[in-house]
Formats: C-alpha cells, sequence, structure tokens
C-alpha cells in the first residue's frame, strides 16, 4: 500500500491529466451517439422492419472486439484521438438506439393525437411532447452506453487514445519493476471511480431535467 500511495503522490498530476483525458473521451463519445441514435430512433420509430434493421446493425459492432475494431480503424484514420473516439460511438449506439426506439414507442398516441388538436405540428409535438416523456429511457441507455465505454477506452491505449489506459499498459508491460503493479492498479481503480462518477452525474442530469409526469 505504500508503495501504491507514493506512486499516486508522486504521479498526481499525470492521473489528473489521464483522467480528465479518458471521461472527456468518454462524454464526447456518449454526446454523438445519443444524437445519432436519437436522429435514426425518430427515424425508425415507426417501422418495424427499421427499427430491427437499425438494432441489429448496432448490435454487430459490439460483436467485433475492441482490438480487431482498433485495428480496422487505424490505417483509415491514424492513431490517437479520432480511431479512439469513433470505436467509442459505434460501441455506445446500441443501448442509447434501442431505448430511445422503446421511450417513443411508449408514448401514449392519445397523448400526441392531443397535442395536435390543439394546433401543435409534428416537430413541436417531437420536441415538446413525445422526446421528453421518452428522455427516462434515453438517459437510461446513456447510462448503460458510459459504464461500457469507459472500460473500452482502456483498450484505446493501442492505437495511442488518451485516458488511463496508457497507464494500465505501461505498468503491465513493465512487470516485474517496483513501480508496475501500483500503476496498472491506480489506473484500473480510477477508471471504475471515474465510471460511478459520471453515473451519479447522469442520475443528477435525469432528476433535474426529467419531467415530472415522466418519473417513475
Amino acid at each position: 500500500m505504500d508503495t501504491l500511495w507514493t506512486f499516486v503522490v508522486d504521479h498526481r498530476n499525470q492521473l489528473l491529466t489521464d483522467s480528465y483525458l479518458h471521461v472527456s473521451a468518454v462524454v464526447q463519445a456518449v454526446v454523438i451517439a445519443t444524437v445519432v441514435s436519437v436522429l435514426v430512433g425518430v427515424a425508425v420509430r415507426r417501422s418495424p422492419w427499421g427499427s430491427a434493421l437499425s438494432t441489429a446493425a448496432a448490435s454487430i459492432v459490439l460483436t467485433v472486439p475492441s482490438f480487431a475494431l482498433l485495428g480496422i480503424l487505424i490505417p483509415i484514420m491514424g492513431l490517437g484521438v479520432r480511431p479512439t473516439v469513433t470505436a467509442l460511438v459505434l460501441y455506445a449506439l446500441l443501448p442509447i438506439l434501442r431505448n430511445t426506439i422503446v421511450g417513443l414507442s411508449s408514448v401514449d398516441p392519445a397523448v400526441a393525437d392531443a397535442a395536435r388538436g390543439v394546433g401543435m405540428n409534428r416537430l413541436r409535438v417531437l420536441t415538446g411532447i413525445e422526446l421528453p416523456l421518452a428522455w427516462p429511457s434515453i438517459l437510461a441507455g446513456m447510462r448503460i452506453s458510459t459504464q461500457m465505454i469507459m472500460g473500452i477506452l482502456a483498450m484505446a491505449a493501442y492505437a495511442k487514445g488518451p485516458g488511463l489506459g496508457n497507464l494500465i499498459f505501461s505498468g503491465l508491460s513493465r512487470l516485474g519493476s517496483p513501480t508496475a503493479v501500483p500503476q496498472a492498479l491506480t489506473g484500473t481503480a480510477l477508471i471504475i471511480v471515474l465510471a460511478l462518477l459520471l453515473d451519479g452525474a447522469l442520475l443528477l442530469v435525469g432528476r433535474l431535467t426529467t419531467p415530472r409526469g415522466a418519473r417513475d
């Protein structure tokens, strides 16, 4: 434990920087995946075939190992942030897309009909009623994706990506040295802590942004 604490104290600036980059990459990926998923979900929600095809396409990505996906993206995008964030977005799509479709489909048609009856057009009904009512389901998908890609991002060190994966890989590559295990353990522990903090932040966002009528 003394060696672990000494490593944390001696490398606190690096740990703070890597933690910030890790969270930043995850947040960017989840935001992009949410925008894409909501747009696709709105487009296919009334089509059983469209919903099935879009979720199937997103599901296929999850069957591809992260190393293999990065190996495909690196020749196209090079090393660094671009292939990393692209891979994270692809992995984050399925939970958000599926929950978006479920959330929009669960909105009572009578509510939308009543809104149209008072003169609201389709866009206003979607943005003012349907999406807010589906928001808790969408947010639940975002939480799942966030937790999932927090760990996947550690593999991005293979592509020279940002985050705490570099710390873990560096420690594992130097097994036998005094700081190797503390380095890998610190990176792993920080990913777990940051995942819990992000999940708590999303819970807070949900409480602040969910309409009262849509809360459980």
